[in-house]
């Protein structure tokens, strides 16, 4: 995975929600949960596992929806801030955070009912193995973002930290049939750049926004969208 020592060190646990998810990031923050509503419900008695789960911005959530869940990541700094959003939140029953590599699941066969990763097949630098193995532990669905290859994000991801790998959608499609799952629905968005919502203040979030989508709603634009939400059925 790229960027490994730069995500697990705990200035950028501390740091990473204020970075990304404040001012107009918020904004990304409450598209990225919807999508993942949408994808996943119902949630009542499902289990699921995320994987990458980072400071558990979507685990805890899940939980508060009524699934069993577990959140994985490589970072112990990131799991603290996870353990800690999850006490606030009162879900700790129903949520575990385990420490471990995306690349060898620590899970058997058919575990959970569905399987969740967001931010993280941009930093994959062997997608095919990372989804093997969520579909190896999934019994009915796996939900991803990706970053598209002709977006605005290919303009700027050579200054990012850890880069990004970025896909067309004929490769997701083909990543997708080599482990036998159907995209059952896709959603592209956000033709406007995720950097400049977070530079962005709240007060001018929303307008950007619209103009984002009336963008988003003219043909043929989602080949522009910086991110794509798949949602894929185990065949």
């Amino acid at each position: 995975m790229k960027g490994q020592e730069w995500y697990q060190a705990d200035e950028i646990a501390a740091e990473y929600d204020d970075k990304r998810f404040s001012r107009g990031g918020r904004l990304i923050d409450r598209r990225e949960k919807q999508a993942v509503l949408e994808a996943l419900a119902p949630l009542e008695d499902k289990t699921v596992l995320e994987i990458a789960c980072g400071t558990g911005r979507f685990t805890t959530m899940l939980a508060d929806q009524g699934a069993d869940v577990v959140g994985l990541d490589i970072s112990a700094a990131m799991l603290q801030q996870g353990r800690q959003k999850a006490h606030e939140a009162g879900v700790d029953e129903t949520l575990e955070f385990i420490r471990g590599d995306a690349a060898r699941l620590p899970f058997p066969d058919d575990h959970f009912d569905a399987v969740l990763a967001m931010r993280f097949f941009h930093l994959a630098d062997d997608p095919q193995a990372f989804l093997g193995e969520m579909r190896r532990v999934s019994r009915e669905r796996i939900v991803f973002d990706t970053f598209n290859r002709y977006s605005t994000r290919s303009i700027y991801n050579w200054a990012l930290p850890m880069g990004s790998r970025l896909y067309s959608k004929r490769e997701v499609e083909a990543l997708a049939e080599t482990h036998d799952l159907s995209i059952v629905d896709s959603q592209h968005d956000f033709v406007l750049p995720y950097g400049l919502y977070r530079i962005t203040p709240n007060a001018l979030a929303s307008p950007l926004r619209r103009i984002g989508d009336v963008f988003d709603a003219l043909p043929g634009v989602n080949r522009l969208a910086s991110v794509s939400f798949w949602t894929t059925r185990i065949d």
